[in-house]
Parts: C-alpha cells; sequence; structure tokens
C-alpha cells in the first residue's frame, strides 16, 4: 500500500477489474461502509464527450455511524461526503484507493474531532488492507 497526501492506494495486480471492485466493497461494508453512488468515468466520458479512457470506478461509500457524528461536530462537512474510493486500470495493474478522512478533515480546522477521524481513517486502513 502506498500513501497519498490526500488518501491510500494499494495495487492489485493480480485481480481482474471486477474483481477488485467485488474486493473493496466487501472491504468497506465488513467495517459498516455502504456504497452510496458509483460513477462508471470511462462510460460517463464516452457518453458526454464521447472520450475514451480505462475503467475507471468512483464509489462513494458512507458508514452511516461516523457520517452522523462529523455532520453533528461540524454541519457542513457533508461538503467532503461520502468518502470515495476509486478503483482503476493501469499499465501496472488494478489500483485500488481510498480518500484520506484525515486529510479531508483537516480542511475543517476544527478541534476536538480527532477520535472520530482516527477511527474513520482506522476502518479505511483496514479495508485497504482487506482489500
Amino acid at each position: 500500500m502506498s500513501e497519498l497526501t490526500y488518501g491510500h492506494e494499494k495495487l492489485l495486480a493480480n485481480a481482474s477489474f471486477d474483481e477488485a471492485v467485488e474486493r473493496i466493497t466487501a472491504a468497506l461494508a465488513a467495517e459498516g461502509f455502504g456504497i452510496l453512488t458509483e460513477i462508471d468515468v470511462k462510460a460517463t466520458l464516452k457518453k458526454k464527450i464521447d472520450k475514451d479512457f480505462r475503467r475507471y470506478k468512483i464509489l462513494g461509500a458512507c458508514n452511516p455511524n461516523l457520517a452522523h457524528q462529523a455532520l453533528v461536530a461540524e454541519p457542513q462537512i457533508g461538503l467532503l461526503l461520502p468518502c470515495n474510493a476509486v478503483v482503476q486500470e493501469t499499465d501496472a495493474g488494478v489500483v485500488v484507493s481510498v480518500a484520506s478522512p484525515r486529510a479531508m478533515f483537516s480542511l475543517v480546522g476544527r478541534d476536538g474531532m480527532e477520535e472520530l477521524v482516527g477511527d474513520a481513517e482506522a476502518r479505511l486502513a483496514r479495508v485497504m488492507a482487506a482489500t
């Protein structure tokens, strides 16, 4: 797994694209996250602007308990929700990635959210380890 300044990514060299989507969806579910949205970027770009693009899917994941806590603490945090996960084809294989709650909450600048952020970050680290 490699670290981005705003998330975490992992190469699944021996997984197909569809297997990777299934694996990250199952790992998210095991940590209490459901998928609210699925954006097929390849299909959308082809339909909207007639451009070809590699397989790339954005999954909008939400853990209702964590989302509720975040919204109570910071009502405008909805601008940064849901937590996105990406599955994409690359030359090296299929890459999965998730956004970092710590990076997202750093934009908010509100004290007293460390426990919530730490919980969300730990859950997503387990998601990436299980994917």
